[in-house]
């Protein structure tokens, strides 16, 4: 067994066993996962299982191969565990390629309607993290699109992966949904995710600025990327409202205008010190948190658990 590899990390236990759990952002991942069988749910009637668990593994291979090509960003900013990841390059970029190719195959047997939309979704995963547009430079170097290409990729994996595994709404949709109902919720959460990539990006301003990533708080300065970060919040929670009084969405989706809520509470008080690495974590989090008890309430057929 190879000194370097993940196997061999993993026998070590202590200290390696948790930064290898953590190098492919398992946050991240849960987040990721959970929002696809969240609306995977909605938008088809059925819970998701394997599709949450493809999910789960694509945002583990991007932000695994992330972490290997991130490593001067990661170093200035202070990530915990880079220099763990440096140590261990090879090795984990061969496992996060060996599981994106091996996937594919497996994937394809089970859900082969799905794999335009997996290749698409790594193909945006390695424009970001490899430098493929001119000048030598990544999608995540690109002011704009890098923030609204990591939203695209949310958009991807918890709407067009479940919609694809359904034949695009041939199946039907469940009662009180329609594609209207799909395009305010993408809509929503879009917005709604573009305000924690901004609230990640403060966190991570004076890495950027150095490595030449330019993202809102690094062009603009922090004032202004607040006043987008509100901006972001307020518009996700008015298009849910918009929705639900025009009738295109249920109450089951109206009710995800709570979790903006919290965010904006829980990172205006992390503001007032400066925004830190754990503070995103726990956002996060925070998020998965109230995603499982969304669906308890549902489960418990509490008041709004149904239209």
């Amino acid at each position: 067994m190879a000194s370097g590899s993940p196997a061999a990390i993993l026998s070590r236990g202590g200290n390696s066993l948790l930064l290898l759990l953590t190098v492919g952002r398992p946050h991240i991942t849960v987040i990721a996962a959970l929002g696809a069988f969240t609306f995977g749910w909605l938008l088809t009637g059925r819970y998701p299982w394997f599709l949450t668990f493809v999910v789960a593994l694509d945002w583990y291979v991007v932000n695994l191969i992330n972490r290997t090509v991130d490593l001067r960003e990661d170093a200035l900013n202070a990530v915990s565990g880079t220099g763990f990841v440096s140590e261990h390059r090879r090795p984990f970029l061969g496992w996060g390629l060996f599981l994106l190719f091996s996937s594919f195959l497996v994937v394809h047997v089970v859900y082969p309607a799905l794999t335009g939309m997996r290749l698409l979704y790594h193909l945006l995963g390695a424009s970001y993290n490899w430098p493929l547009f001119p000048g030598k430079r990544r999608l995540k170097q690109i002011y704009f699109w890098k923030n609204n290409a990591s939203a695209f990729g949310f958009i991807l994996t918890l709407f067009a992966y479940p919609l694809a595994v359904s034949g695009w709404g041939g199946k039907g949709f469940p009662t009180g949904i329609t594609w209207k109902s799909v395009a305010v919720s993408s809509t929503f959460f879009f917005l709604f995710e573009l305000s924690y990539e901004v609230i990640y990006d403060l966190r991570d301003v004076r890495g950027d600025a150095l490595a030449g990533v330019r993202t809102y708080p690094v062009v603009h300065g922090e004032r202004i990327a607040v006043f987008i970060i509100d901006g972001l919040i307020l518009s996700s929670m008015s298009v849910l409202a918009f929705g639900y009084g025009l009738g295109w969405i249920p109450w089951r989706i109206f009710i995800m205008i709570v979790p903006p809520i919290f965010q904006f509470v829980f990172y205006k008080r992390a503001l007032r010190r400066g925004i830190r690495g754990e503070d995103c974590i726990r956002l996060t989090w925070l998020g998965v948190v109230l995603i499982v008890v969304y669906h308890l309430w549902i489960l418990a057929g509490l008041p709004g658990a149904g239209l």
